[in-house]
C-alpha cells in the first residue's frame, strides 16, 4: 500500500502524513446521543443490544470495488482498518473492538483529540475496561492482531485495500471496501456504507445532514474564501521529486470545493478521468501551478519558509502572491485529509483562519 498521501510519491501511505485546532467536535456530542453499540475489546463481553427496526434491516449485501459484502446481522464486534473509519463507527454510537493506531498525527494514546472526545463520551476512552483495542498498521494490514479480535465485519469503507489484502481478511470477517478509489471515499459516502453496515442508516443520514450544516455555517464567516481557485500540493525543497498535487478524487480537494473554493483548472484537467489521488508535478514547472491558494502540508515552519525562498518552488504563483497555507499541525492535516463527521468540526476553527488569511492576500 504505497501512495504519496502526505509527503510525496516515495513514501508508504501509512508514513506519509509527515508534514491544533481547537477541539471543539461540534458534531461529536450530537452524534454520540445516538443509542451506543458499545462493542468493547476481545477480552470483555458485550453489552450492546440492538433495537427491533435496525435487526429488521439484515442481512444486508453492500458492493464495493472487489465485489460485495453481505453482514447478516447486526454486528457486535467491529474493527476497522486504515483512517476515518472508526470515527464514523465512533460517531455513529458504536464502540469498535479494534481500531488501528494513529501512528502519523496522534497523540501519546495512538488516538486524535477528536476521537478520544467521542469515546470519552461513551464511556470507552483508552485505558478504560471498553476500550478499543489498537493495533500498529505500520506496516500494512495487521491481519494477525485483526483475527485475534474474532470480528463480525470489518470496516474498510475509507482504504487502499489490494485485493491480496481483502481476500485474507475475508477469510476473517466480512469486508466492507472501499466503493471504488482507493482513499478517493468521501466521507459522506464512508458514513452512508458503514451506516447500512451497522444497521444505523437513519443515524449516519442525520450525522452527515448535520456535520454538512457545520461546516457550511462555519465556512460562511469566511466570505472571501468563496470562489477563490486553489491546489492542494506537496511540496519539499529538501526532495523536489516529491513535488505533486491533489486531484478531485481527495478528500482535501473535495471539502475545499465544498465550502465554495474551486479546483485550479491545472488540477481539474489532471483529474479528469483519473483514479489517482495525487499527481506528481516537474518542480521545474512550479510556475505553472495557477492557483489564488495553494496549500501543502509541511514538516515544521522552517520548511515553509525554505519552499518560499526555493528557486523552483518559490515560483508557485500563490507563493509568490503570500497566498501560500503551509500547514506543520500534523493533527489539522490528519483532520482535513483523512476528513470524517468528528474530525471536521474538530479541524474548522483553525483551518478556516488560515485559509482565510491566504485569500485576503489574493491580488
Amino acid at each position: 500500500m504505497t501512495s504519496p498521501f502526505f509527503s510525496g510519491p516515495s513514501a508508504t501511505r501509512r508514513t506519509l502524513f509527515k508534514s491544533a485546532g481547537k477541539a471543539t467536535a461540534v458534531l461529536a456530542a450530537a452524534a454520540l446521543t445516538l443509542s451506543a453499540c458499545a462493542t468493547g475489546p476481545a477480552s470483555s463481553s458485550s453489552d450492546a443490544t440492538s433495537s427491533s427496526s435496525s435487526s429488521s434491516q439484515f442481512p444486508v449485501t453492500i458492493k464495493h470495488v472487489f465485489g460485495e459484502a453481505t453482514v447478516k446481522e447486526q454486528p457486535k464486534r467491529v474493527v476497522t482498518v486504515s483512517w476515518v473509519n472508526d470515527d464514523v463507527a465512533i460517531a455513529l454510537g458504536v464502540v469498535p473492538v479494534g481500531v488501528p493506531k494513529n501512528e502519523w498525527g496522534g497523540n501519546e494514546q495512538g488516538s486524535t483529540p477528536w476521537k478520544d472526545a467521542a469515546l470519552k463520551d461513551l464511556g470507552a476512552s483508552f485505558g478504560s475496561d471498553k476500550a478499543p483495542v489498537q493495533f500498529s498498521e505500520a506496516d500494512g494490514i495487521n491481519f494477525t492482531e485483526i483475527a485475534k479480535l474474532t470480528p463480525d465485519v470489518i470496516l474498510a469503507a475509507y482504504s487502499g485495500l489490494t485485493e491480496e489484502d481483502y481476500k485474507k481478511l475475508s477469510e476473517i470477517a466480512p469486508v466492507v471496501a472501499h466503493p471504488e478509489v482507493a482513499y478517493g471515499t468521501s466521507w459522506q459516502d464512508s458514513t452512508s456504507i458503514i451506516g447500512k453496515a451497522l444497521g444505523k442508516e437513519a443515524e449516519a443520514t442525520k450525522l452527515i445532514a448535520d456535520t454538512e450544516a457545520t461546516v457550511k455555517t462555519e465556512a460562511a464567516k469566511y466570505p472571501q474564501i468563496a470562489g477563490k481557485s486553489f491546489v492542494y500540493g506537496y511540496t519539499d525543497p529538501s526532495d523536489l521529486t516529491a513535488t505533486g498535487f491533489y486531484t478531485a478524487n481527495d478528500n482535501r480537494p473535495k471539502f475545499l470545493s465544498a465550502i465554495g473554493m474551486k479546483l485550479a483548472p491545472v488540477a481539474e484537467k489532471a483529474s479528469a478521468g483519473s483514479k489517482d489521488f495525487f499527481v506528481p508535478w516537474a518542480a521545474e514547472k512550479a510556475n505553472e501551478l495557477e492557483a489564488d491558494i495553494f496549500l501543502s502540508s509541511v514538516e515544521d515552519t522552517a520548511t515553509a519558509a525554505a519552499v518560499k525562498s526555493d528557486p523552483l518552488l518559490g515560483q508557485i504563483p500563490a507563493v509568490k502572491n503570500g497566498a501560500f497555507v503551509a500547514d506543520a499541525d500534523k493533527s489539522l492535516v490528519l483532520a482535513i485529509s483523512a476528513s470524517s463527521p468528528l474530525s471536521l468540526p474538530w479541524a474548522l476553527d483553525t483551518f478556516l483562519p488560515q485559509l482565510a488569511t491566504a485569500a485576503d492576500a489574493v491580488k
